[in-house]
């Protein structure tokens, strides 16, 4: 009972201290809207709160923030030399479609900040049914091994700790 009334008890509270602060205020109108906001907001928006977050294997997600620091190492190291030495691009940009398994969307929102700290990709759709992602990247020899190296160094770990 206590859950559905306050979805959320520390969002509340800051709401309504936040309220308060910003209106340097804290006159009987201010504190009922704070309180309003405080305790409507969080209901209305719980939909919006993901799944609770249950990592499964933790050597698994550690040895995914080591490639991760790699990847993103190595990508760091190839846009600064497009960047430095334009003339010598290797490959066309291209968008990139990977099918993916991933379902769960803790898993999904992992993936999305993975692919957007990496330098040279970026996140440019999922479809509505979450089967595939298209990915756009700077340089591409080879679409298959983008497929490939996003299915097995992200979406495998992610959902081993997961799913």
């Amino acid at each position: 009972m206590m859950k559905k009334l306050f979805p959320a008890p520390l969002i509340s509270l800051g709401l309504f201290v936040m309220w308060l602060l910003l209106n340097h205020s804290v006159s009987a109108g201010h504190m009922i809207l704070a309180l309003l906001l405080a305790l409507g907001l969080p209901v209305l928006f719980k939909e919006l709160r993901p799944q609770k977050v249950r990592v499964r294997h933790l050597g698994t997600a550690l040895r995914l923030c080591f490639a991760v620091m790699v990847d993103t190492t190595q990508s760091n190291i190839a846009v600064v030399r497009f960047l430095l030495l334009p003339s010598q691009r290797r490959h066309p940009p291209a968008f990139v479609k990977i099918p993916l398994e991933l379902r769960d969307p803790n898993a999904l929102a992992v993936l999305a900040m993975i692919v957007c700290i990496t330098p040279g990709t970026v996140w440019a759709e999922l479809s509505l049914d979450r089967s595939a992602l298209m990915l756009h990247v700077l340089e591409v020899d080879d679409a298959q091994a983008v497929i490939d190296h996003v299915k097995t160094r992200y979406e495998r770990p992610l959902m081993e700790i997961f799913e």
